[in-house]
């Protein structure tokens, strides 16, 4: 539409020109020189206007080759973003995962210290039952008196706790326990069931059973089975509240709840344990996961 007025306005300026040439009196050579210049103009203004429609046409190419570009990095970085979420999410789970199991793998390093310890004190004890024995033999044999007896306890239950099961009805609650942990440690948890199972059935009134029970529980929920999870964990809660296993029973039965989809249970249950249990890495463990659900809890006193 431009390239039609401005040809139209050139040739009426040419028409013009013609009309004032033949009007007045001006001589023909200077007319046709302007005629020519004229020409010369017109003739300049339609390349330009040519030139100026050509560029137009390749920036609007460019243009569009750039937006093509540009929407085509974005869709690629989406991609991108997308698949990195991913990634993270799947960190974020497996991550979750090997920190229960290295929960679980340091209490049970943290239950063979305590039973060695517990097997020194044994030791000590029929060590000094040895001692008062063999003092007393040495005494009947100088005197001629009868000796008094002093009841040895060698490798038998805890103190307060069950006697062992007869001679060849069971194996020992050390090799229990003992075999137990390790099968848990190392991931044999079908092993560990069954050796827990059967400490809790010879000595289950010693003080190692509440451990036991606990363990019962963490193979459950190692095994994702989350509802007898919460089972066990409750039988520590029940049947052995002054043990030492109540902060994590109660800690590892919300996380269970939890996964289970029983939000408001498992939030109880951690709650409780911020309640119960100021200043313990089960406290933090439960303030972390409340957080991570939204929920406000009270600042520990």
């Amino acid at each position: 539409m431009r390239f039609r007025n401005l040809a139209a306005f050139s040739a009426a300026i040419l028409a013009g020109a013609i009309a004032g040439s033949l009007i007045g009196p001006r001589p023909a050579e200077a007319v046709a020189r302007e005629l020519i210049e004229l020409q010369r103009d017109v003739t300049t203004l339609l390349q330009g206007q040519k030139d100026q429609t050509t560029q137009m046409t390749q920036d609007h190419t460019v243009t569009k080759t750039l937006v093509e570009q540009t929407n085509d990095n974005v869709g690629k970085l989406n991609a991108t973003m997308g698949s990195l979420q991913k990634s993270v999410q799947d960190v974020q789970a497996n991550s979750g995962a090997r920190l229960d199991t290295m929960s679980t793998q340091v209490q049970g390093l943290s239950d063979n210290l305590e039973e060695i310890k517990s097997r020194l004190g044994k030791v000590n004890q029929q060590l000094v039952d040895l001692q008062n024995t063999i003092q007393a033999l040495d005494a009947k044999i100088s005197t001629g008196a009868p000796a008094a007896t002093y009841p040895a306890n060698p490798g038998g239950a805890a103190a307060g706790g069950s006697a062992s099961p007869a001679a060849g009805s069971g194996p020992s609650a050390d090799t229990l326990y003992s075999n137990g942990l390790r099968d848990i440690t190392s991931g044999k948890y079908d092993l560990a069931r069954g050796e827990f199972q059967g400490y809790l059935k010879y000595y289950g009134e010693t003080d190692l059973a509440s451990n036991a029970q606990f363990y019962l529980g963490e193979i459950a929920y190692s095994q994702k089975n989350y509802d007898q999870a919460v089972a066990e964990y409750e039988k520590v809660l029940t049947n052995y509240p002054k043990s030492f296993k109540l902060a994590p029973a109660r800690l590892k039965k919300g996380m269970a709840l939890l996964a289970l989809g029983q939000k408001a249970a498992g939030i109880r249950e951690l709650r409780d344990v911020v309640t119960r249990f100021p200043g313990t890495e089960e406290e933090r463990r439960a303030r972390a996961r409340l957080k991570e659900l939204g929920v406000t809890v009270a600042a520990s006193r």
